[in-house]
């Protein structure tokens, strides 16, 4: 039987430490940002979800299905976010804008929308905004690196 067992803790020694520290960077590198990658993905989620949620379905027909869109946009961004960090990150102006759209198009998609649908896509708007902000933030920081 041939020994395996380790006789020092130093990994120094390691014929491959370079590669497997280049590959530690690597993988690490890009990550700074997924705790915002959830948020995300909730606030795309709930965008999707949220016609129904406040009962808006029958009175505003055409902010349902925006909303709908927006929300798996927002949703399938933040997965492509987790799933390739190091491509996907250049999008992250495009939450912003999303963002953005989502805020006044409730006046210029919806006809005379309700104080409850407003504040809705307000919200949900700056929400997602903000998280497009922090992953603008996170993303320059890390190609700085």
């Amino acid at each position: 039987m041939s020994n395996v067992s380790h006789t020092g803790s130093d990994i120094r020694a390691h014929p491959d430490v370079s590669e497997m520290q280049a590959r530690y960077d690597r993988v690490i590198g890009g990550r700074d940002v997924a705790l915002v990658d959830a948020p995300v993905l909730l606030v795309g989620l709930y965008c999707a979800v949220s016609p129904w949620v406040l009962h808006f379905t029958a009175s505003q027909p055409a902010l349902v299905t925006h909303n709908l869109v927006l929300g798996i946009a927002i949703a399938v961004l933040a997965l492509g976010f987790t799933v390739m960090p190091e491509r996907m990150y250049g999008l992250s102006w495009a939450i912003c804008a999303i963002g953005a759209w989502l805020i006044v198009s409730t006046w210029i998609v919806g006809t005379s929308p309700d104080t409850g649908v407003i504040l809705n896509n307000v919200i949900v708007g700056g929400l997602t905004v903000l998280l497009g902000m922090a992953c603008v933030a996170t993303a320059m920081r890390s190609t700085k690196t």
